[in-house]
């Protein structure tokens, strides 16, 4: 898609505005500490119940009003972007590996990442090199439009346009970030069907008689050296859509890939979810 027509279709669409929660719909859930507490980190919870309106948050504060680098969160919009301005086909689309072996923050080889991979592939593994590749395809002026079209955090790309989610330029809420997967659920974003339809796919996790899980991990460093986790999605049961947001810190040597996968399942079964009778 050329510049021009990205321009006209970004200037068409109603700017989006993200969901946001108030003290009358929101019930708070000090009891979500424990979880935090028992795998070494700090952070907040977030869950809202589609079907009534409400929300369930632990630590109010930070998930209202405190924003993060949405690290690999951030292959969500880059994909989605991609997809709409055709520099990616469809998510069966490959990408030819480098020929640079990555290797993990721990000291692992980064298997799932070192060669070639589509972008479902590349989405599952949240292969790093595959989205940078993407976003120098989109370019900085294609990937600004946008960004600002979907209001999309505080908007900031820096000077690089293959880091920006990553190196703590681009910052969102986890407020915004719930509002982003419950738009993308419904097809709201201003993009096409077609495109919202590869995303959302892709986000699908866990999806059995009981219940469907869906979801899009992150992790980062802050500008203090502190690791920050992310886990955004929904689980749906009966038909039944729970939007949630998962926000973590610790210190840069946190298990926390381990600790926010800990946390989500842990809160989602105290609430009574995985058996289908939500």
């Amino acid at each position: 898609m050329k510049l021009s027509k990205i321009v006209f279709a970004v200037a068409a669409v109603v700017t989006v505005v993200f969901i946001a929660c108030s003290p009358n719909n929101v019930t708070v859930e000090n009891g979500y500490k424990k979880y935090f507490d028992e795998n070494k980190v700090t952070g907040t919870f977030g869950i809202f119940d589609n079907g009534t309106g409400q929300f369930t948050i632990y630590n109010l504060s930070r998930f209202k009003d405190s924003s993060y680098l949405p690290a690999s969160t951030f292959k969500i919009v880059n994909s989605l972007i991609g997809v709409e301005t055709g520099r990616v086909t469809n998510e069966k689309m490959v990408i030819k590996w480098d020929g640079v072996v990555r290797v993990m923050p721990g000291g692992d080889t980064a298997h799932g990442w070192n060669k070639d991979l589509t972008m479902e592939e590349a989405f599952a593994a949240s292969a790093l090199p595959y989205y940078q590749e993407v976003a120098r395809r989109i370019g900085k002026d294609t990937m600004q439009l946008w960004i600002d079209s979907l209001q999309y955090g505080n908007k900031q790309l820096g000077s690089a346009i293959d880091s920006f989610w990553i190196n703590n330029s681009l910052k969102i809420s986890p407020d915004e970030q719930l509002g982003l997967v419950k738009r993308l659920y419904f097809g709201q974003l201003p993009f096409q069907k077609r495109t919202q339809d590869i995303v959302k796919k892709m986000m699908i996790r866990e999806n059995n008689a009981n219940y469907q899980l869906a979801y899009k991990t992150g992790l980062g460093f802050k500008e203090n050296g502190n690791l920050i986790g992310w886990i955004v999605g929904w689980i749906e049961e009966n038909k039944h859509p729970y939007f949630f947001v998962l926000n973590a810190e610790g210190p840069s040597d946190a298990k926390m890939m381990d600790a926010r996968m800990n946390i989500l399942k842990g809160i989602l079964k105290e609430q009574g979810f995985f058996e289908g009778k939500r």
